[in-house]
């Protein structure tokens, strides 16, 4: 009788074909979750080069051998060792493991072809490369935090078992000698219908207390990145941790689970008790077997269906992920550790004050040396623009630009952490009687060629199309050997791969740098950049600056004053005096005609970056002759200055640029 049929039956027959389908769907390969270079580079066909071809041949090589860890070093006894390693997860089969090794080392070749430091993940192996010694130390920065979006009810109770179970199965999993897998899975009932899966994994060099403590660190990310999340992983160079409410890896390759585990009860039996009416088989088989069917159709579409859509979701969500701070939950710093680094923010460590807060210099525990970007809390800079210049810059990779090394967002406190850099910015050299000798000719024209390869990285090679629009020269940082690296990206625009102007009605900028198309109307492109980069050129070569300029030979500003040499045939007195007769004619010359043709009024009129660059390096471009500059005082085209929310707090100093030496320990986009 159909009344005899037990609804718990069912709803054992859809967990069980549910783990079936999981279980059982074929792997598709290696599943790239993050990528890291870390920008230090290194020329073509180098001895670098050679060696780091070297370790990945032979990292793949082994792989084969059936090993699930390996470590070696290339280029020994020389300048330039290269030291790799590979680590795949603890159940995956050697077939599955020498596949992945494959991939990775054929995706670093392309992701990372010319960075000293790579670290690469996948859902079943890691692999990475130094160019100092990784062997025996724990490494716990990059930091990457991977979520899945959907909540569980109670989130609490999930935190607290997670946290708890994970513990006690890191201890279980370090708790091991040097060399051997360091490797834990475990089964832990949330309710009598819900099973947490957790999943912890070290590299076997590392000591017990380094595999312990790494994993610490790692789980401690977790309720910060992803709690409540109805799974989560943390990775990190040295160990890795996941957690899901399904059996995400291999049982038959996985350590059992801990013994006293209760299992759900087995479903009661299909026949009534003695003395009842019992259903004959054929009945049973006639009533289950539509349903059955009907139920794995349905199941089956589902996946199909979830399955497209995640497709599609991914294809918006890489569109997306620029607006998306949960990318870069790895950089995220404790409030604690910035407080401590900055001596609470002693004025001692003050570096200087913009228009959205202070700058303070910082050390690490490990001595390492930062710039930490305050925000402060009545800034025009709010959570949004904050969110904004954390995305972009974390996102962005090129010797030109500078690294963002992490950030904090605790309460009110919004705060950006930067390597230091030793030479400030541009403005505190190059506006200095005293100091702008330091920047001799063939330096300004290396700065001016830094600053158009970083534009032309952001408007078109970066993944991200970006118009920075507050290029100035106070957001110009010098590292040790007076390289450029472009900063503050709180008001930059990402754009789509076809968009190349956009519209505002919120004005802000700096006086002096904004083109008048986006000053007069909020309608800014790549050409609003070109003009902005323009009135740096002309800055670099005059030594003066722009937004004060004191009126000379009929000039108000210091565009019309280029101009006006241009025009009369005497460019050459635009340089600065004290650069004396240490010069390229060529060059200088160069710079000039390009400079007044990037603050045309007309933005057709200004030359693309590429063309930029291109003039720099070639003394064969012939450019068109400029006109008459945007800001020249003339009555049909004179710039209102009213109405601007414009940046103009004086700064002593803006230290943030990037340290391109190592990962470790954030020595890591």
């Amino acid at each position: 009788m159909i009344t005899s049929f037990n609804p718990f039956s069912l709803s054992i027959v859809f967990v069980s074909i549910l783990s079936f389908l999981n279980l059982t769907t074929p792997a598709t390969g290696a599943n790239d979750l993050f990528h890291f270079c870390a920008n230090s580079t290194f020329s073509a066909n180098s001895l670098y080069q050679t060696g780091i071809n070297s370790l990945l041949s032979s990292l793949s090589s082994n792989a084969t051998r059936n090993l699930e860890f390996y470590n070696t070093t290339t280029n020994r006894n020389t300048s330039n060792p290269v030291y790799g390693l590979y680590l795949c997860r603890g159940d995956v089969t050697s077939e599955v493991c020498r596949g992945c090794v494959a991939e990775a080392t054929k995706d670093l070749t392309t992701r990372c072809s010319r960075e000293k430091i790579a670290v690469i993940w996948y859902g079943e192996c890691m692999l990475r490369y130094s160019n100092e010694s990784i062997f025996s130390t724990v490494i716990v920065r990059p930091r990457v935090a991977l979520l899945n979006t959907q909540n569980i009810t109670n989130q609490d109770q999930l935190n607290k078992l997670v946290n708890t179970s994970m513990t006690s199965l890191a201890r279980k999993a370090s708790d091991v000698p040097i060399g051997v897998k360091k490797f834990r899975t475990e089964e832990v009932n949330i309710s009598a219908f819900q099973t947490l899966y957790n999943l912890v994994q070290c590299t076997p060099d590392l000591s017990s207390t380094d595999c312990n403590l790494c994993l610490q660190t790692a789980i401690i990310r977790l309720p910060i990145c992803c709690g409540g999340k109805q799974g989560a992983r943390v990775l990190l160079p040295s160990c890795n941790v996941r957690y899901e409410l399904y059996r995400f890896y291999n049982t038959t390759e996985a350590p059992s689970p801990s013994p006293g585990l209760q299992s759900l009860p087995p479903p009661p039996s299909v026949s009534g008790q003695e003395g009842k009416s019992k259903l004959s088989t054929a009945t049973v088989v006639a009533i289950v077997a539509p349903i059955f069917i009907v139920v794995v159709l349905f199941i089956v579409g589902c996946c199909f269906l979830t399955r497209r859509g995640k497709k599609n979701n991914n294809v918006a969500e890489e569109a997306d992920a620029a607006n998306d701070i949960t990318t870069v939950e790895s950089l995220q710093f404790d409030f604690v550790t910035i407080e401590s680094a900055t001596n609470k923010f002693s004025e001692d460590n003050k570096l200087g004050e913009g228009g959205f807060g202070q700058v303070y210099k910082g050390t690490f525990p490990n001595r390492q040396e930062i710039a930490v970007k305050r925000l402060s809390k009545s800034s025009g800079q709010g959570a949004e623009q904050f969110k904004n210049e954390v995305v972009v810059v974390a996102q962005l990779q090129h010797r030109n630009l500078a690294r963002l090394l992490g950030f904090c967002l605790e309460g009110e406190e919004k705060i950006l952490v930067y390597e230091f850099v030793p030479n400030k910015s541009l403005d505190y050299i190059l506006y200095d009687p005293k100091k702008k000798g330091l920047l001799d000719w063939s330096r300004r024209y290396k700065i001016i060629d830094g600053i158009a390869r970083g534009i032309q990285y952001l408007h078109q090679d970066s993944r991200l199309r970006i118009i920075h629009r507050d290029l100035k020269a106070s957001n110009i940082l010098l590292d040790a050997d007076m390289n450029p690296k472009i900063s503050d990206f709180g008001m930059a625009r990402i754009f789509g791969v076809d968009q190349t102007q956009g519209n505002t009605s919120r004005i802000v900028g700096t006086y002096g740098y904004m083109s008048p198309e986006y000053a007069m109307h909020g309608e800014f492109s790549v050409k609003s950049d070109v003009y902005s980069f323009g009135v740096l050129v002309l800055e670099i070569i005059s030594g003066k600056k722009n937004s004060d300029f004191y009126e000379s030979e009929g000039a108000e500003d210091l565009l019309s004053y280029a101009w006006i040499h241009w025009r009369d045939g005497r460019p050459l007195e635009l340089l600065d005096p004290i650069l004396g007769d240490s010069f390229s004619r060529d060059e200088v010359m160069r710079c000039i005609h390009m400079g007044l043709l990037c603050v045309q009024e007309d933005p057709a009129e200004r030359p693309t970056v590429e063309t930029i660059v291109l003039t720099l390096n070639s003394g064969s471009v012939t450019l068109p002759s400029p006109q008459q500059p945007a800001f020249f005082l003339k009555t049909d085209t004179y710039m209102p200055r009213k109405g601007l929310e414009s940046d103009q707090s004086t700064r002593q100093s803006i230290p943030l640029s990037v340290n391109e030496a190592s990962i470790t320990e954030l020595h890591p986009r």
